[in-house]
Order: structure tokens, then C-alpha cells, then sequence
């Protein structure tokens, strides 16, 4: 890669279990994995904890457990939910050092960012049909932009939707401080495109987890 590109692969757990699992696949390859968090309104889809809250997540939040591999990785938590204030500070108290908004969703969402201000870094996710206008009223409050690559998200292995290539150029254009994350249908195939329009980090799912062998997998786009 000719400029420093982050990997960051995604997962999308079910439950706790299938998230140390996941963990365990790409634990010393990369320094920050991010969690997909559905809470079935907002997306369709419902994951972990939502899908099943569990004993594992209270004690999270009680900080009696850490996340799985927590002493080797950074978690950045994508929450895809509506009215994320009122959820922020559990995911903070879970151990993000990165957490995600989704512009679209419902309820305060300035009160959400403001909630975040100093404990964690905020990104602020746009889908791909968002105009990047709906970034300005956070400007200088929020750290990094999150792209989406896929029309339906909450769900792993969908096709990339080439829309978002232009959307990167526009957002870097426009905020050429912030960084740029994709997330969303990312494979090898597209991933020089998404870097060469601007992107910073590679959120990468189903590339990953799907292949054969996750670490090598990763291997190969830090190769791009």
C-alpha cells in the first residue's frame, strides 16, 4: 500500500461466544477489531446483545469481564441502532475506544456525540445514499468518518455498491482532516479503488471471516 491503510476486520456476533471466537481467529494480526451491534429497529437484523442479552455483557458493563483478547486489541463498537444516546454510555463502560453513529437513525443524535466527548473516538457513519451535508453539524466534535459500502447494512457478504467510491472522493474533498472509514462489501477486488479514492480504513467482514484462513486473508490486503 503506498499510503498507511488500518484493517479493521468486522464481526457480527450472535452471541458472546461466536464473538471470542471470532476474536481468536484475527488476535495478533491486527490492532483494533470492530463489532457490528443491530438492535433489530433500526436494521432488520438484531445481534449481540440485543439479539440475547447475556450474563457476558452485564459483566462487561460491571467490569468484572473484559472483552475477549482485550489485552492485545482495540474494539470499536458500530452501533447500529436507534436512539444511540441513550445506549453510548453502556458501550463505553464495555470498553470502546471507538465508537460509531449512524447519522440516519433515530433520536438526538448530537446528544449521543456529545455524550462521547473525551471518552471515546466517534465516528459518524453515512449510508451510501446520505448527503455528506449531514456531516457539518458535527464537525469538530467527531473523529473520523464512516462510509458505508452496502445499500442494506446490518448484514455481512453483500455486494459493494460503486456509489460509495465517488462518496469517499467527495467526503475527503470536503474533510480532508478526517479520516475515512469503508465498511460494507470491501474485498481484494475493490479495495484499491477505496484506498486510491481516499479511505484511510478497511472495514472487512465477510473477505475475512469467510475465507479459508482469516490471518492470511488479512495478510493479503495489508499486501494490496
Amino acid at each position: 500500500m503506498s499510503k498507511k491503510i488500518e484493517i479493521i476486520p468486522a464481526i457480527l456476533p450472535k452471541d458472546f461466544n461466536e464473538l471470542e471466537e471470532r476474536v481468536e481467529l484475527v488476535r495478533g494480526s491486527v490492532k483494533t477489531v470492530q463489532v457490528d451491534v443491530c438492535d433489530g429497529q433500526f436494521v432488520q437484523n438484531a445481534s449481540w446483545p440485543y439479539r440475547k442479552r447475556d450474563d457476558a455483557f452485564e459483566m462487561l458493563l460491571k467490569e468484572e469481564e473484559g472483552l475477549p483478547g482485550w489485552q492485545d486489541l482495540n474494539y470499536e463498537f458500530d452501533l447500529m441502532v436507534n436512539h444511540p444516546s441513550g445506549v453510548v454510555d453502556e458501550w463505553v463502560s464495555a470498553g470502546a475506544v471507538r465508537i460509531i453513529i449512524h447519522v440516519e437513525s433515530k433520536g438526538n443524535i448530537a446528544e449521543a456525540v456529545n455524550k462521547l466527548q473525551g471518552r471515546a473516538e466517534i465516528g459518524l457513519a453515512l449510508n451510501v445514499e446520505t448527503p455528506i451535508e449531514s456531516i457539518e453539524p458535527y464537525k469538530g466534535r467527531i473523529q473520523f468518518v464512516q462510509c458505508m459500502g452496502i445499500d442494506d447494512i446490518g448484514f455481512q457478504g453483500q455486494e459493494f455498491d460503486a456509489k460509495a467510491v465517488d462518496k469517499i472522493k467527495t467526503v475527503k474533498a470536503a474533510y480532508p482532516d478526517l479520516p475515512i472509514s469503508v465498511d460494507g462489501g470491501v474485498s481484494l477486488d475493490n479495495a484499491p479503488s477505496l484506498i486510491a479514492a481516499g479511505a484511510d480504513r478497511l472495514v472487512i467482514g465477510s473477505a475475512i471471516f469467510d475465507a479459508d484462513n482469516a490471518f492470511e486473508a488479512i495478510q493479503r490486503f495489508k499486501k494490496l
